[in-house]
């Protein structure tokens, strides 16, 4: 069972790793997004759950970050952790986001990337490697943390 996260400062963990497992998940609207589909782009994955307040907490600044660095550079992916569509839809609702929202039914994806505590996210580079991971919130729009991230990008 997964736990979240206790209030506690999150911070940007410098790795350099392939990513855990090949990720193919279909958002709420039935599309497929394979993790190769991104190559060449920096990609966030987070996992998060409708339940766990930090995830709640930490989606604004995901989506501001996602706004901020949005060009065909960067992506969020969101992979929500077993829950039923409409319960998401209803979240999805009240907080509209500007990215994906994947969904992991049964857990498959979120135990294959070992991923124990939520919210947990990680930062893909443009050559497929897991560059960043973070367990808990943090603020995304945060300049250090802008700043860490759009070093990964093209051209930077």
């Amino acid at each position: 069972m997964l736990a979240g996260a206790t209030a506690h400062a999150a911070e940007l963990k410098a790795v350099d790793a392939p990513p855990p497992s090949a990720l193919e998940l279909s958002d709420i609207s039935g599309r497929v997004h394979r993790l190769s589909d991104y190559r060449g782009r920096v990609v966030l994955v987070n996992f998060w759950a409708t339940w766990c307040e930090p995830c709640r907490e930490e989606m604004p600044s995901l989506d501001r970050l996602q706004k901020q660095l949005g060009t065909r550079s960067f992506v969020v992916l969101a992979v929500n952790v077993d829950e039923p569509e409409a319960r998401i839809a209803k979240f999805l609702s009240a907080m509209p986001l500007d990215f994906p929202v994947l969904l992991d039914a049964g857990s498959k994806l979120t135990r294959a990337w070992k991923v124990r505590v939520l919210p947990a996210s990680f930062v893909i580079s443009p050559d497929g490697r897991a560059r960043y991971t973070v367990t808990g919130e943090l603020d995304w729009s945060a300049p250090a943390v802008v700043e860490r991230i759009a070093k990964l990008l093209p051209g930077q």
